[in-house]
C-alpha cells in the first residue's frame, strides 16, 4: 500500500511499520527523511510535476510504500485485558468520515474500531491520511456481519450503544464504568433497522441548534470525549 503525507509517514515510522520504499518531492530535506535513510528505507527524489502525476496533489512532498495494514477479528481484541472501549460503524461509506473517526478513536483511546467487511469504506490510502497516522496506533477490526458481532460483543458482557436522533435517552444517561461499545450509523440513513434492534441501548448527543444532526466523526469525538471523561471522573 502506498500511503501520503507527512503525519502518516511519520507515525508508520515511530509504529516500526514496515516501509519498502519513500518517493520524496526534489530538493525536500528534513529530519524526517533523515531518519527514514538512517533506517535504511530507499529514498526516491522526484520533481513535484512528476510527484503531483502520480501520486495526486496532496502528497506533502511525502508517498511510502508500506506492508499492508493488519485487520483483526473481534476474538483478538476482545482477548485483550482492561477495560473496553470500541467504535463500531454501521455502512460508512466517506473514507474521510472513517479516516476522521480512526482518529478520533486514537486520541480519546479507544480500543478498536470495528467496520463491516461489505457496503463500508476500507482502509486505504486516503483514510491512512485523514486519520493523520492514528491508523497505526487503533486496532482496526473487520467482521463479516455486524450482528452477530454485536451478539458476540454481547455475550463478552460488553454493553452496545446505538446513536439514534430520535430517542430520548441522552448518551450521559447511561454507565459509562462498564465495558461499552457505541455504534454509529451510516451518513445519510443513520443505524439499520437490525443494527437498531440488536443494541441495548440507543442514545444520542443533545443538540440545541435549528440542525439535528452531526457528521459523524464529529458525533464519535464528543461520545468518546464523554466517555472519557466520566471514566477518568
Amino acid at each position: 500500500m502506498q500511503i501520503h503525507g507527512n503525519n502518516p509517514v511519520q507515525e508508520a515510522l515511530r509504529s516500526g511499520r514496515k516501509i519498502h520504499e519513500i518517493f520524496a518531492q526534489k530538493g525536500r530535506k528534513d529530519s524526517l527523511l533523515e531518519s527514514l535513510a538512517d533506517k535504511g528505507v530507499p529514498i526516491r527524489f522526484l520533481p513535484k510535476p512528476e510527484m503531483d502525476k502520480r501520486f495526486g496533489t496532496s502528497h506533502q512532498g511525502l508517498v511510502a510504500t508500506v506492508e499492508n495494514y493488519k485487520l483483526l477479528s473481534l476474538e483478538d481484541v476482545l482477548r485483550k485485558e482492561g477495560p473496553k472501549l470500541f467504535v463500531m460503524l454501521d455502512s460508512i461509506e466517506d473514507p474521510h468520515n472513517l479516516g476522521a473517526v480512526i482518529r478520533n478513536a486514537e486520541v480519546f483511546g479507544a480500543d478498536a474500531v470495528i467496520i463491516p467487511k461489505h457496503r463500508s469504506a476500507s482502509i486505504t490510502p486516503g483514510v491512512v491520511k485523514a486519520s493523520a497516522g492514528a491508523i497505526e496506533h487503533v486496532d482496526i477490526v473487520e467482521v463479516t456481519n455486524l450482528n452477530r458481532a454485536i451478539e458476540t460483543l454481547k455475550k463478552a458482557n460488553v454493553w452496545v450503544a446505538g446513536f439514534d436522533v430520535a430517542t430520548e435517552t441522552a448518551l450521559s444517561d447511561i454507565h459509562a464504568d462498564v465495558d461499552l461499545c457505541l455504534v454509529f450509523g451510516n451518513e445519510h440513513k443513520g443505524l439499520r433497522p437490525l443494527v437498531k434492534k440488536n443494541c441495548d441501548y440507543l442514545v444520542k448527543i443533545p443538540m440545541r441548534g435549528t440542525l439535528n444532526s452531526l457528521n459523524v466523526s464529529v458525533a464519535a469525538g464528543i461520545a468518546l470525549y464523554d466517555v472519557l471523561r466520566r471514566r477518568d471522573g
